[in-house]
């Protein structure tokens, strides 16, 4: 098998050993939040996982200071290497700091799947519109990040897999109430993953290893300006029947569709989608989808990551 690849940018490269002299607003010298209840942090405080540029983990961000809007911003925090520091009322000029990270090269984990029904129609789902990223959009059937938990966090690709394959499930079962009985953990296929920036249209700046990433406000004095998204992207395919329940805070419409069909949906102009499934579509989807009952080992499992960037 072939190693992870690397690229050579005149960026330098974020690592354990750097990360603190390209970020200087991460704080990695206080105490960390490793044995407190696992459940607990997930609810009030989710943590995505913080990667280099070959998605080994280097730490970890708060969804909160992925996410909330401004007026949400009273008490944030980051945490790399497993130490935590306190951000209270961060203020536009920081947040704008954080977004210029983001340009810089912060990457978190991130993953999307692609669920075919016996007739290897692909279920779309359309985002609601409460959705801070990405809102009314149509994409794939689920795309999410892979939490910085023992279950889902991986130093090896191995175990990152599996990681992102758990956060699949749980993820379904949120997005969409498909319960993982219907997509048992073995059934998924692991691809490849990707490693993309594209352009978004919204107040929110996302750069992700997937694995997708989380997004930072930009301030824009109540306008939206725009955004990318920088990501390693864990691509999973799983063929399953399904019972759907989604929810409507999270999806507001799903659909089955062929190949042809999702060709004919990019042609209306009335729809949108969002950029990480544009770029796959138009990279490797068809081509996988063409081989979903025969020929697909020769896609699964790769090793490399592909730059998309």
């Amino acid at each position: 098998m072939s190693t992870t690849t690397t690229t050579t940018t005149a960026a330098q490269p974020i690592t354990a050993e750097t990360i603190l002299r390209l970020f200087p607003d991460i704080d990695t010298t206080s105490e960390a939040l490793s044995g407190h209840d696992e459940e607990q942090i997930r609810l009030m405080d989710e943590v995505c996982i913080v990667t280099d540029d070959n998605d080994a983990p280097i730490g970890t961000a708060s969804k909160k200071i992925c996410t909330e809007p401004l007026s949400s911003l009273f008490s944030l925090s980051i945490q790399f290497q497993g130490r935590v520091r306190q951000l209270s009322r961060l203020t536009r000029a920081l947040l704008g700091h954080l977004m210029t990270n983001i340009d810089k090269g912060l990457l978190h984990r991130a993953f999307s799947v692609f669920l075919f029904n016996d007739k290897n129609e692909l279920l779309l789902q359309q985002r609601a519109s409460e959705k801070i990223t990405f809102p009314d959009m149509w994409t794939n059937t689920c795309c999410s990040h892979p939490l910085s938990i023992p279950t889902e966090t991986g130093a090896n690709l191995v175990d990152s897999i599996a990681g992102a394959k758990r956060a699949a499930q749980r993820k379904l079962d949120h997005e969409l109430g498909i319960k993982k009985e219907q997509v048992p953990f073995e059934n998924f296929r692991f691809l490849t993953r990707i490693h993309y920036k594209a352009p978004s249209d919204g107040k929110w700046g996302e750069h992700e290893s997937t694995r997708l990433s989380g997004p930072i406000y930009r301030p824009c004095n109540g306008t939206r300006t725009n955004d990318f998204s920088q990501l390693v992207d864990y691509i999973l395919f799983i063929k399953a029947n399904v019972d759907l329940n989604p929810n409507e805070n999270e999806v507001q419409a799903t659909q089955y569709v062929t190949a042809d069909g999702l060709k004919k949906l990019f042609e209306d102009p009335s729809l949108k989608f969002t950029p990480w499934f544009k770029l796959i579509c138009n990279s490797m989807l068809f081509e996988w989808w063409e081989s979903l009952d025969s020929g697909l080992d020769k896609y699964t499992d790769e090793q490399e990551i592909r730059r998309m960037l």
